[in-house]
Parts: structure tokens; sequence; C-alpha cells
């Protein structure tokens, strides 16, 4: 006799709570006192000072956190920043982003990847993603390339890079700065490379839901000297630093505030140290729900390329409708209340916001009808099919392999996912008395 669906008054597989992500313990404790003992919280100077204590580079823990990132990632310069977006936005700055220049961009991403762009004046053009890895596909990079073209943002999604030899073709053939938005991917590898380290720049979160964090920080890194003198002084007032430093072409230098404080530096150094644990038992506890599930036909899992990792920030399913046989909110709403949580798709494709469909940034409508620019960016249902259809038909994602969940709780996962398997058929006769679950 089958077990009684809850989402229809059945005992759920799991009753108790999911524990937080919380990857901080009495390591970051010693160094947050250590900084408050010493009472300077933040050591920058938005000046031209280049002696300590105060500096235009920061104070000692903010160096220290960027020689370390040089170290594990093996890049030459590690900038460090308030947030990820900051960190977008300075990338973009650095790379001469501006008035009448087009962005290529992922439309299934957080906001920030793309209106790093629309900070300079510049327009993102949206290209296709691919329905394996979520991350760009490079025919569809290739499509979206006009004289207008300055850069391409290369989201590697979910945990898992994106395929960079191609578009890294692209760039080279068009003159093309490719920024690498790695908020996602801490510690991944692609072809023996870390993410962050292939293209011009690469930008990664510190954000407190990140494998990793510092509760809101970011890292930019770069193998090229005058991209970091850039990023250094997008960071931090480069307006008032130029003339000293006697730079010839000040454009996109003048500056922001984008400056990570010693106590988040202390708390990065400590994370930084615990990121192969972390990755190593987000990819334990993913190998093992995917061995569990591998027999559902209508659930394909995760692809992990040759030669990649996969980190897992969070685990996405592809669900087959047309093979299940009920809608996937159906299905999701059923896993729910079996106390495992599923959301269905991740992000709107961006082109779908108010912003793109108005084409209004600025007053007057810039970036999209102001006279710099002389291209013609869609934003149309239906740009980017592939994007459109994992979102509103097929992605279902958890965030149950981390840290500090165990394979005690996958088994839930497994065991929540097999009974709804189980009852399909009531799901079928019942669905119609179903609420949609959460679309993120």
């Amino acid at each position: 006799m089958k077990d009684e669906l809850a989402i229809f008054g059945g005992k759920p597989v799991r009753a108790k709570e999911i524990p937080s992500h919380i990857t901080t313990d009495d390591e970051e404790i010693k160094a947050v006192v250590e900084v408050m003992k010493k009472g300077r919280l933040s050591l920058f100077e938005g000046s031209y000072s280049p002696d300590p204590p105060f500096s235009f580079n920061g104070g000692p823990y903010v160096q220290r956190l960027e020689r370390e990132w040089e170290k594990y990632y093996g890049v030459k310069h590690a900038i460090a920043v308030n947030s990820a977006t900051s960190g977008l936005y300075a990338a973009m700055g650095a790379a001469g982003v501006g008035p009448g220049d087009e962005v290529i961009v992922s439309p299934y991403t957080m906001t920030a990847s793309a209106t790093c762009a629309i900070i300079y004046n510049a327009v993102p053009v949206f290209a296709d993603i691919r329905d394996d890895l979520f991350c760009l596909d490079a025919q569809a990079v290739e499509n979206a390339i006009t004289p207008y073209t300055k850069a391409i943002v290369v989201i590697h999604l979910f945990g898992h890079p994106a395929d960079m030899d191609p578009i890294m073709e692209l760039a080279k053939k068009h003159d093309l700065y490719v920024i690498e938005d790695c908020a996602q991917v801490h510690g991944a590898h692609y072809k023996g490379r870390h993410v962050g380290t292939i293209g011009d720049i690469g930008v990664f979160s510190l954000n407190c839901n990140k494998t990793i964090q510092t509760g809101e920080g970011g890292i930019i890194t770069t193998n090229d000297d005058e991209l970091a003198e850039r990023l250094r002084l997008i960071r931090n007032h480069g307006e008032a630093v130029v003339g000293h430093m006697g730079l010839a072409d000040i454009a996109n230098t003048f500056g922001w505030n984008y400056r990570m404080t010693e106590i988040e530096a202390a708390i990065g150094s400590v994370q930084l140290k615990k990121l192969k644990k972390f990755n190593k038992q987000r990819t334990e506890l993913a190998a093992y729900l995917t061995k569990g599930i591998s027999d559902i036909d209508f659930l394909i899992p995760p692809v992990v390329r040759e030669n990649c990792d996969h980190v897992y920030y969070v685990y996405p399913l592809r669900y087959l409708e047309e093979v299940a046989g009920v809608p996937r909110n159906v299905f999701a709403a059923a896993l729910n209340a079996e106390g495992v949580p599923f959301y269905e798709g991740y992000v709107k494709p961006l082109y779908l916001l108010p912003m793109y469909q108005q084409k209004t940034a600025y007053h007057g409508g810039c970036p999209f009808k102001c006279s710099n620019y002389k291209g013609n960016a869609s934003y149309e249902k239906g740009l980017c099919p592939t994007a459109e259809r994992l979102h509103y038909k097929e992605i279902m994602t958890t965030e149950m392999c981390r840290y500090p969940l165990t394979k005690a709780d996958m088994d839930d996962v497994i065991n929540a996912i097999h009974k709804v398997v189980d009852n399909m058929d009531v799901l079928k006769e019942r669905r119609d008395n179903i609420k949609s679950s959460n679309i993120w």
C-alpha cells in the first residue's frame, strides 16, 4: 500500500527543520576579535596615500586576503571589494565600456550581471543559454555580436563552469573583453584552470549565501596589470588619485566606495581555508543524490562535463513534464509538502523585467534611446527560447547539497522524490486542487 502524500494529508517524509547554512565558527570569531582589539576597522584612504597605516590600497587584513586569494587561484592580482555587484561594476569600468557600447550577457542570472553595463550607459544584449550547463551558448553569443559589442559577461551558473574555450575564441576574434561572473563557482576548474582566471577579469561573491562568505563582499581577479590598476581606482575614489599617478587615460576611473572592511577581510581569510572542505561536502552530497534518483526518467540530473568541476551552489534538475504526465508546479508542490524544498525555475529571464521592456534606465530613456547608441537591442518575449523553456517549464533546484547537511539528509530528499513518483497517478487525478509552489 502506498504512503499517502503529505500534500493530501499524509505524513511528510521529513518533519525536522533544515539547518541553516552557517559557515562560521570560533575561528572567525577569533579573527574578528583580533581586528576589534586593534580598533582599526578600515584603513582605506580615498586619496594617494601609499604609506601605512592608512593606504589607498586598504589595511593589512584586506591586503592579506588579496595575497591569499592570488595564491589560491594562481592569479596575478586580487582586488577586494564590498560586493560582487561592485566588482562587476568595476570590471565594466576597467574594460572601458561606455555610452554606445553593447555587452553580451546571459538572461538567466542575477540582475547585476547586466546592470553593470547600464551603469556606464552601455546596453545589455542577451544571448541564449545551453540546456545542459544553463550557461551562455557560444553560438548564441556569436549571433549576438555586432559592431558595437565591447564585452561578454559569462555567468558560471549553479556551480558548473560555462564552456569557456569557444567563448574565448570569439572574444579573441572580435577583440572583446571577457568578464567571468564567478559568484556561484568558488574553487571550480575548467579544463585544469580556475574559473575567474580564464577571461580578462573574474568576479567572486562573498555574500552570506555563497559557499564561503564574509556577510557581504567580493573579490576581483585579473592577470592584467593595467586592468588591476584601473580596478583599484574605481574601487576607491579614483578621480582624486589619477593626478598624482600621472595617468593619461582617465576615462571611467572616477571612483566609488567599493571598499571592503578589515573585519570582512579577516573573516574571508578564515573562510578561504575552508573552501576545499565545503566543496568536497557539496560534491559528495550531490553525487549521492544523483545516484539515488538516477532511475527516474523524467528527472535529468546536473551535467558534469569532462575536465570540469561542479561545486553545486545549488542542485539543479530538469523536469520533463511530457514524460512525467503532470505539470512541474504540481510535482514541486508535492515535494515541498514532504519537507524537501525544491524551487521552480531560478530567475525570470532579465529582458522580461520592466527596465528592458520599457527601455528606460535613466531619464530620457538612456542607455537604450540615447543618441550615442546606434544599435537595436531586442527584448521581446521569445528572444532566448531555451532560457524561457528552462525557467517556465523545466528547471527545479534545491539548496540541500551543502554544509552542514549529510547523506542522511540526502536520504530524505531521495525518499521524498520516490514517494511522490510512486504516487504520480494520484497527482494526475487531483492536480487541479494543487496550488503552484514558489517560482524564483
